[in-house]
């Protein structure tokens, strides 16, 4: 028997607060991101359907509050709705209400999400996760946008904006057979494509050090500076998160590493990277021939350790304790590498 759904929780906070932050939370300055960016402009100027686009991770929850609240809608509610957490037997209780009765749990009625977004806009997130049935209910809703609350014979109508949202496109969905052509088309009036975080260059360092003044004034602690050879991981890292992952990257960075410095152990992306030219210069050397995989990957690995511990060493002035602390390693095992690569512990400067 089905339960109850809990009732969504009204928006109590001021348009003009929520239109701010939601525009403090487009941060880029990349070519992707303008591009991006001015699209998303358009859309908010209009009231037609659209849909956002992109790997898990990137934004699309962000995009589509920026659009709400940057459009005329913006005084009106923002209703999020999480499609894959709605099962078959609640997705018509949950959108369109319920009336006392209709089932044994339903002890009062309740009016749907789509009631509760009138005048404002209904955001469908991971749309591609709806199944057939829930498809076929939302395209019955969509065409005039009148329905019918659960354990009712009177139809009501309401006037929302609809934004959806998918992690995987929905055109491919439609050839595989999955997603029902006629709901894209309903849907897909307006598209949005969000860049993934690996194409936006710089922004990366940029969004990095937005997450750390933010973490520094959520905990009341001293800001930090994102170290060399960290920012060189960063680049060279996939991201495959976006950016939900280097938000909590930076996160759990930020409460773990001591000292001013966020810092990172060598990692596969830099080795890979440090492997790569490694190859590179093995094949165009003068003497001697190509080294396998394992070797050239060895020698890069060990490179990028001896000098990203010299480096460490020289920022914290000789001083090992406090190196290891940049690094975020315990320092008996920051001293086991020192003495690997044979690397001098230099004695601390007189004060």
């Amino acid at each position: 028997m089905p339960q109850e759904p809990v009732a969504p929780v009204a928006r109590s906070i001021p348009a003009d607060i929520e239109a701010r932050r939601a525009a403090a939370q487009i941060v880029g300055n990349s070519a992707a991101h303008a591009r991006m960016l001015a699209q998303l402009q358009r859309i908010a100027a209009s009231e037609a359907p659209a849909l956002i686009e992109g790997e898990t991770g990137s934004g699309k929850e962000v995009a589509a509050r920026a659009i709400h609240y940057g459009g005329a809608r913006r005084a009106g509610p923002f209703v999020p709705v999480n499609c894959g957490a709605l099962p078959d037997s609640l997705i018509e209780s949950e959108l369109f209400g319920v009336e006392r009765g209709a089932f044994t749990d339903a002890r009062r009625s309740r009016r749907g999400l789509v009631a509760e977004a009138a005048g404002g806009t209904l955001f469908l997130d991971e749309v591609d996760a709806l199944t057939a049935k829930a498809q076929v209910t939302l395209l019955r809703f969509l065409q005039d946008q009148w329905y019918r609350p659960v354990g009712t014979t009177r139809q009501e109508r309401t006037d929302v904006r609809l934004i959806a949202a998918a992690n995987r496109p929905l055109d491919g969905l439609v050839r595989r057979e999955t997603f029902r052509s006629d709901l894209l088309y309903r849907l897909k009036v307006l598209t949005l494509v969000l860049p993934p975080l690996r194409e936006r260059g710089d922004d990366i360092e940029l969004l990095a050090n937005t997450f750390i003044a933010r973490f520094s004034d959520k905990y009341g602690l001293a800001g930090k500076r994102i170290a060399p050879a960290t920012l060189h991981w960063m680049h060279a890292y996939a991201w495959p998160g976006n950016v939900r992952e280097l938000e909590n990257w930076v996160h759990r960075q930020f409460l773990m590493c001591d000292g001013p410095w966020l810092s990172h152990e060598a990692a596969e992306p830099v080795a890979a990277d440090a492997t790569a030219e490694a190859a590179d210069t093995a094949k165009t050397a003068d003497a001697g021939p190509t080294p396998t995989f394992q070797a050239a990957k060895a020698e890069a690995v060990s490179r990028f350790e001896r000098e990203y511990l010299q480096r460490v060493l020289e920022q914290a002035q000789g001083n090992v304790t406090r190196a290891a602390r940049l690094a975020c390693k315990e320092r008996r095992a920051f001293g086991k590498l020192l003495k690997k690569h044979g690397i001098a512990r230099d004695p601390l400067p007189l004060r």
